[in-house]
This record gives C-alpha cells, sequence and structure tokens, in this order.
C-alpha cells in the first residue's frame, strides 16, 4: 500500500488572522498583539496577497511615530511587498527542502494570488513525523 505525496495544502493553517492593506501600522499592530503573531499577511478587499508585516516592520514606524508625536503611518508603506508564497499543490518534501535555506520559516499558500492559508516549519516537520510513522507501520 502506498501513500499519497503529501501537500502543502494537506498541512496548512487556513488562513485566519490577515491585515487589510488599507489598515494603518497601529490598526496592524493591534492585530498582531491581540492574536500574538510576530507577523501577518497583508490582503486587498478581494483576499489577494498584496504583502506582508512583521512586528519588526511596524516597530520602527510606532517608535517615529511616538518620538514625532504624528499619525501612524499605512502598512502599504511599511509592508514587505516581495513575499515568498507556496502553492497548495507543492509536495510537503520540495517544501522541506526549500526551507533548509535561509528561507522564511513561515510561508502564505496562495492559489490564483488569493490566499488561502500559512505552512510553517513546525507544520512541516510535522508532515514529515507522520511520514516517518507510517512507512515504519508499514515497513
Amino acid at each position: 500500500m502506498k501513500q499519497e505525496p503529501l501537500t502543502v495544502a494537506d498541512c496548512m493553517t487556513p488562513a485566519r488572522v490577515t491585515i487589510p492593506v488599507t489598515a494603518t501600522v497601529t490598526e496592524a499592530v493591534q492585530i498582531l498583539l491581540k492574536h500574538k503573531l510576530l507577523g501577518s499577511p497583508v490582503v486587498d478587499e478581494r483576499h489577494h496577497l498584496v504583502g506582508y508585516v512583521s512586528e519588526q516592520d511596524c516597530l520602527k514606524h510606532m517608535l517615529a511615530d511616538s518620538y514625532y508625536r504624528e499619525d501612524s503611518a499605512q502598512v502599504s508603506d511599511v509592508m514587505r511587498k516581495d513575499v515568498l508564497t507556496v502553492n497548495g499543490d507543492l509536495s510537503i518534501i520540495d517544501l522541506a527542502q526549500t526551507m533548509t535555506g535561509e528561507k522564511p520559516k513561515k510561508y502564505p499558500v496562495v492559489e490564483h494570488r488569493r490566499l488561502i492559508g500559512e505552512i510553517t516549519r513546525t507544520d512541516v516537520l510535522k508532515a514529515l513525523m507522520s511520514l516517518r510513522s507510517w512507512h515504519q507501520k508499514t515497513a
């Protein structure tokens, strides 16, 4: 009996927390803090991935805002626009190989530019452990 190859879609976490591209940095920080996240995908009104914003991206601007007592910058001004993404049909083994390099620890999963989930190194490790267990049981 052969096991079907695991894909990113099999192992990802569905997208649950996103930041609207129209948000201010202050609003983004509130979302990150509320959900205890280090970063989050930024999406447009069609749920298309347009960027990624991290605590680090926000920190610099929040510091400047508090020093100069100015209004908060827009997320679109501070987010990373060159986000590395993966498709849901990618093999989990292929993604694991990519993740061994100096790549992100978390990838947004997109289909036709639309955000459908996120996958982390932890998700990939769990998948590899389940594959290992399956191979040991069938050996």
